[in-house]
């Protein structure tokens, strides 16, 4: 018997992946070796680990899973990483490909789907979810400037222009200069519209 594919899950949903884990752990080839709800506790429990193939939830408190993507690459570069999301927005699988992950794929994908993902993962391929795929070449990449995607998720919450500039340290009127932009750049009336409109995009 071939050796078998170890895992690592993460994912703030205990639910989720408690399902996830006995689900996969009735393919031969896998075994979960570790299970985090965190983000920022990902790389530490690969290094003791050593899992093949990390699936990594992106909406994680302490370190969205982009990030940790990110990280594993450089730090536990034998883990492969596999964006497992709710959330099939283009602008996600772009960066998550920038971040060093090796595939992405939509949670509610069939089983036999994600299987095939993480073995072909674990094998050296990247894998992308096609309809994915499709959208996000057609939606083109991201026009929003590093600086305009940080007002904007500082403005998430409703904060106002003087809030948003003590946070990032600018002034109000040059805050008020990137809010301009980023709301022409989404083609939008407001700060409140550009924010869901980059977010619906995954450019934040």
């Amino acid at each position: 018997m071939s050796a078998r594919i170890r895992l690592l899950l993460a994912d703030d949903q205990e639910l989720i992946r408690s399902a996830l884990g006995v689900m996969l752990e009735l393919e031969d080839d896998f075994e979960v070796v570790a299970s985090v709800g965190r983000g920022d506790e990902v790389v530490a429990i690969a290094k003791a680990h050593q899992p093949d193939v990390a699936l990594l939830d992106i909406e994680m408190p302490g370190l969205d899973g982009l990030a940790v993507a990110g990280v594993l690459a450089q730090e536990v570069p034998r883990c492969r990483s596999l964006i497992l999301t709710t959330f099939g927005r283009p602008g996600y699988l772009r960066r998550a490909m920038e971040s060093g992950a090796c595939g992405f794929v939509v949670k509610d994908a069939p089983p036999e789907r994600l299987a095939d993902a993480i073995r072909r993962v674990a094998a050296g391929q990247r894998v992308v979810d096609p309809a994915l795929a499709a959208t996000t070449l057609a939606a083109g990449a991201s026009p929003l400037t590093a600086r305009e995607r940080d007002v904007l998720v500082a403005a998430r919450p409703g904060a106002t222009v003087a809030e948003i500039a003590e946070k990032l340290f600018l002034s109000e009127g040059t805050v008020r200069n990137y809010l301009s932009a980023a709301i022409a750049k989404t083609g939008t009336r407001n700060r409140t519209e550009a924010v869901r409109a980059a977010d619906e995009l995954g450019w934040l």
